[in-house]
């Protein structure tokens, strides 16, 4: 039988500009202003040095179960650095990095992942949502916020995070069409980290790339060195200011990898080689980040010793009033609260039997 042949326009790229050396390419380097490279920097050693803190906690039993952020500080901070205090940043559950740029108070940070429901209360003012366990789930919310921007008539961009698995997830593929088709203000940060818990990229798809999946719904879709904080901001501040001016969402795939396990519930070494990971330690963003930064004179080994030490002291200051907060926190009571306006006869039976019993508690604590 035959056929006609379809022309569609599929172009789709991949962005680099500093090298696993540091080296940087000077035709593709963008023109950031010392302060910005040296707070990408600072908060880059602070999501780290943050992240092995939490894990000591972890393991201390001092903390509950997280995700780890080590080896995507460059995707996270990069993209989110893009973003203006009016623009919406949704997350998933591995965002860590980016919550503090936007002004989460890591006791909240803490609070959440201590299993306090009180830690995913967003600032006042902070244009951010809660953290979103569901995987994809938080891609639906994204593009609503754009949509609701863009009904009103406001400049606000909405900016998602998300990871390679949520790509085979159905409110994915909704998200994409519906950005699409209503020309919403969202952009789309994928950090493919290669695995999705025990799951490598390779069985999750057959696409070559995870970018090209916004072609289908006629979406700019790029990919970029994720370990690279100058191209993924490069990416994302072209991708805020496209949909900022009305052109619509971007599709912004950020490989990298995830250098630690999925969450401290996980085991990598079940599914993973040491070769494999020490290939991709070679490309750690941070240390690549600094090598620029030392070239281009901008800080030295002393100065660099003095951010990690100060992301230490704040670090400890905040375990300090997340501990604190804990105690006062701490009321089995509030497990009731919020559920029904009434409380049913049965969950009210309970609630007197634990009050009665906490009230007995606290009479022989007192005569101890």
């Amino acid at each position: 039988m035959p056929r006609t042949p379809l022309v569609v326009d599929s172009p789709l790229e991949y962005l680099a500009i500093l090298d696993e050396n540091g080296v940087v390419d000077s035709a593709l380097e963008p023109n950031l202003s010392q302060e910005l490279l040296l707070k990408l920097h600072r908060f880059m050693v602070l999501g780290r040095r943050l992240d092995e803190r939490m894990l000591q906690l972890q393991r201390q039993g001092r903390l509950g179960t997280f995700a780890p952020i080590k080896g995507q500080e460059a995707s996270q901070l990069g993209a989110v650095a893009a973003l203006e205090p009016r623009d919406w940043m949704v997350p998933s559950f591995r965002e860590t990095a980016a919550q503090l740029w936007r002004g989460t108070p890591m006791e909240s940070i803490l609070l959440y992942f201590g299993g306090f429901d009180e830690g995913g209360r967003i600032p006042d003012g902070q244009k951010d949502l809660p953290v979103s366990i569901p995987v994809a789930s938080q891609l639906l919310h994204a593009v609503g916020l754009a949509w609701a921007a863009k009904y009103r008539k406001s400049d606000e961009v909405a900016m998602t995070f998300f990871g390679d698995g949520a790509t085979s997830e159905g409110d994915f593929h909704e998200a994409l069409n519906f950005a699409s088709v209503y020309q919403t203000p969202t952009v789309f940060v994928c950090q493919n980290n290669q695995w999705a818990i025990s799951i490598p990229r390779s069985k999750q798809t057959r696409s070559r790339t995870l970018a090209q999946k916004a072609l289908a719904y006629e979406m700019p879709g790029l990919q970029v060195d994720g370990n690279d904080v100058l191209a993924v901001y490069t990416a994302a501040a072209e991708a805020v200011q496209r949909a900022r001016s009305g052109s619509g969402p971007t599709f912004i795939e950020c490989v990298t990898y995830r250098m630690a396990m999925h969450t401290t519930a996980d085991d990598p070494t079940r599914y993973r080689t040491e070769a494999e990971v020490a290939e991709w330690a070679r490309k750690d963003p941070i240390t690549r980040f600094e090598k620029y930064l030392v070239a281009k004179g901008l800080i030295d080994s002393q100065g660099m010793e003095a951010v990690a030490s100060e992301a230490d002291a704040a670090i400890q200051q905040a375990v300090q009033r997340y501990e604190a907060l804990t105690k006062t926190l701490v009321d089995p009571l509030q497990m009731f609260e919020h559920h029904f306006e009434q409380l049913p006869a049965h969950l009210l039976e309970q609630q007197d039997e634990l009050r009665r019993f906490l009230e007995a508690e606290r009479e022989e604590a007192r005569h101890a």
